[in-house]
């Protein structure tokens, strides 16, 4: 029913005229979730706590976040309720590429959420096993993969549907455009042909471990949501402008049809994230959990691969690769003393990176607005490249 109405809404809306400009519609999008945010925020964060819904907190980590033990977590269904409401509202619901970020968000948020509720409601520390959880992020990742190869290169599903089956019939040979291409950023025409497979594989990897990033991220007042806005407002305007004949032509990217409706779903994310920025700010009155990290984490991967611009990701999203990098290397480097000495040890006092700079005496304000301050330069950065070629 709620679909429903918002897709009335939205059909009534865009029958003004006015209402058909992207740009208006994404500064609406972000109003309206923002909005939401606020007004539904008191109300989810009181459910959450009548329900017990609290954050475990480890024992060995900074003793400082003992006290936040039992704060109320899965606040990214917030999130999600806004981001959801608002792109139905304001994207044009015929566009597929809305679609398929949308699904590949909660899809996300859904296994986040079952692994965020045995947790804290079942009393499971395991929550949902990391097996099933791989599992399932694969699927949904490797569905929205294949999908996402055949549609930037056909202009409607059904012929996204003829290529598919050109691709079976071929035997699997058939080969994606150039505009499927790797794209180098700073160079005008340098770009590595992936092919089908290639292509497939590189957007599962960006899908699955930009959501882990983001995941392993989230581990102060703050920390992640505000580098989820700052990129996917980036990745927006990257939208916008591979989704524009002439400003795509105009900078050398590949034009994609359809993919500047995604600017309304990156202006939602926006709106939405500082909404819920209201509520997490230190100190925190409410965490996103596993059920925002991984969606906004998957929806970030999902739409820098749609707009062909998986470095730039790479580049802007630095610190969540920093944090997914110093987890890599300090268990990597724990197993491989352990094996050879006999006794484990670590590079860093604590990872995710963040935890390493609490134990070396950083105040968590400190470490959260000192990543705030890197991202807003790597994604400047990373906008440069729109210029620069």
């Amino acid at each position: 029913m709620l679909l429903e109405l918002a897709q009335w809404l939205a059909k009534d809306i865009r029958a003004f005229s006015v209402f058909n400009y992207i740009t208006l519609r994404a500064v609406m999008a972000t109003m309206t979730a923002l909005t939401i945010s606020f007004v539904a925020g008191p109300a989810f964060i009181r459910w959450l706590t009548e329900k017990k819904i609290g954050q475990p907190i480890r024992d060995d980590g900074p003793q400082t976040h003992l006290s936040k033990s039992g704060t109320p977590t899965m606040g990214g269904g917030l999130i999600l309720i806004s981001l959801g409401i608002s792109t139905l509202l304001w994207a044009d619901l015929s566009n597929r590429f809305v679609w398929i970020v949308l699904i590949v968000t909660f899809g996300y948020g859904a296994v986040g959420w079952v692994d965020d509720w045995r947790k804290v409601v079942y009393k499971n520390p395991d929550g949902l096993s990391g097996k099933a959880k791989y599992f399932w992020q694969s699927v949904i990742g490797l569905v929205a993969a294949i999908y996402i190869a055949f549609s930037i290169s056909a202009p409607d599903n059904e012929r996204v549907i003829q290529l598919f089956f050109q691709w079976v019939g071929s035997g699997f040979t058939l080969e994606l455009p150039s505009k499927a291409d790797l794209i180098v950023p700073f160079f005008k025409t340098v770009s590595y042909p992936l092919g089908m497979f290639g292509f497939i594989l590189l957007t599962y990897f960006v899908i699955v471990g930009t959501s882990n990033a983001v995941n392993l991220t989230d581990g102060l007042d703050g920390l992640a949501i505000m580098p989820t806005v700052f990129v996917g407002s980036a990745l927006g305007i990257f939208a916008y402008v591979a989704g524009n004949t002439v400003f795509a032509k105009y900078l050398l990217i590949p034009y994609i049809p359809g993919a500047g409706e995604l600017t309304v779903f990156c202006a939602a994310m926006a709106g939405a994230g500082l909404g819920f920025l209201w509520f997490n700010a230190y100190p925190a009155e409410v965490f996103m959990g596993d059920v925002g990290a991984l969606s906004l984490g998957a929806a970030l991967g999902t739409v820098a691969v749609i707009v062909r611009q998986e470095i730039v990701l790479f580049i802007m999203g630095g610190v969540f690769v920093a944090e997914t990098l110093s987890v890599m290397i300090q268990v990597s480097y724990f197993k491989y003393t352990k094996k050879k000495y006999g006794e484990g040890r670590r590079i860093l006092l604590m990872a995710p990176l963040h935890h390493h700079f609490e134990k070396s005496g950083w105040k968590e304000t400190q470490v959260v607005v000192r990543f705030w301050i890197i991202t807003i330069l790597l994604v400047l950065f990373g906008l440069s490249t729109l210029k620069i070629r």
